[in-house]
């Protein structure tokens, strides 16, 4: 099972609006056939696995780390081709939520005679699973938080000089981030002032994640990065209802998707912006941005992960700080996430943090 969840992983950031399942088939101990969903979500793991089997995959065990589905999409249910391929016993992490299956598969496989066997390493599976399961129980992807900072909080100088507080491997491992990710998202304000690109580069990844910026007036320079490459790699906006009729004819004409949300206390709705993403798809979304739009997730409890890189340096009370303004008076308050691991990336160290509560 834990080689299934490591060939799962290979598909995060490249299978939604579908999860990203892995598939190990054994027989007599020896893996006859192996698979992971493939990028777009199809062909599923199990698919993949059983065509590697072949004959083999008859009277042989199925390790998977999602319940197979059981419903008729744009392909025939895994549960079905299970069956229909003779193995016996099918050993799986996690039952699957989704109204469509949450248990019909592992029916569909016992009432044809398949031994199955559940919860084997249903902690590790959920953990990988949290995008697509957030989506479905929740309505909204997983948010993944990245920070980038000097050691007393500040990511650029009073000047807005930022590049760059890290180190060049620190950067690679971000875009290693982006890679498993669905989705990139920053700000207006960040958008303006960096004009990035937010592509994943030097991996040689074949798709690139969503570019997402959350864009009050939809006021983003329309000969900048994103501009310039929205017909080649997908960039969604978020926007409020006073954005121009002339900018939103502007940006869909170089091939923007707009997605208008409510306006609360002078800002976009971060629980409306973050279900919009929901509704199309998104299952795993990697916030790299500004301080206002961080502390605006942070307070509204949508953030999951928080992934800070800290740098051997000190800028002082004048740089920009990470984090915007929150409004707490109270440390009870602040939202409270539980050290996962750290590493250390180049000269800089590299904390991971998941929130302390969990909501599915």
């Amino acid at each position: 099972m834990r080689h299934a969840l490591g060939l799962a992983a290979r598909g995060l950031g490249n299978t939604w609006p579908n999860p990203a399942v892995g598939c190990v088939i054994v027989r007599g101990g020896t893996v006859v056939g192996r698979g992971w969903t493939q990028p777009g979500g199809r062909p599923h793991a199990e698919t993949v696995a059983l065509a590697q089997a072949g004959d083999r995959a008859r009277g042989a065990t199925a390790y998977v780390t999602l319940e197979p589905c059981s419903h008729h999409g744009k392909t025939p249910p895994c549960s079905e081709g299970l069956i229909a391929a003779g193995v016996s016993r099918v050993v799986c992490a996690l039952g699957d939520p989704d109204p469509r299956v949450n248990g019909r598969g592992f029916e569909m496989l016992r009432a044809a005679g398949i031994e199955v066997v559940t919860g084997v390493c249903e902690a590790e599976a959920r953990a990988l699973q949290i995008g697509f399961l957030s989506n479905v129980v929740l309505g909204r992807p997983m948010v993944t938080l990245k920070l980038a900072m000097s050691w007393d909080g500040r990511i650029a100088t009073a000047s807005g000089e930022s590049q760059w507080i890290t180190g060049p491997q620190a950067r690679r491992r971000v875009h290693a981030m982006r890679a498993n990710h669905d989705a990139v998202l920053v700000g207006g304000g960040t958008a303006r002032a960096d004009d990035p690109s937010l592509t994943v580069r030097g991996l040689g990844v074949t798709k690139q994640p969503v570019r997402v910026v959350m864009s009050r007036r939809l006021d983003l320079p329309l000969t900048g990065q994103l501009a310039r490459t929205a017909g080649e790699i997908p960039v969604w906006i978020i926007h409020g209802p006073d954005a121009s009729e002339e900018l939103r004819s502007a940006w869909e004409g170089l091939g923007a998707m707009l997605m208008e949300v409510p306006v609360t206390a002078g800002h976009l709705d971060p629980e409306a912006s973050l279900a919009a993403l929901g509704e199309r798809g998104l299952t795993r979304v990697f916030c790299e941005g500004g301080g206002a739009l961080a502390a605006s997730l942070l307070g509204a409890d949508l953030v999951d992960h928080v992934n800070v890189f800290t740098a051997g340096l000190g800028i002082g009370a004048e740089g920009l700080p990470g984090l915007g303004a929150m409004g707490l008076d109270r440390l009870g308050a602040a939202p409270r996430y539980r050290l996962e691991r750290l590493d250390q990336v180049g000269p800089d160290v590299l904390s991971h943090w998941v929130r302390k509560t969990t909501l599915i």
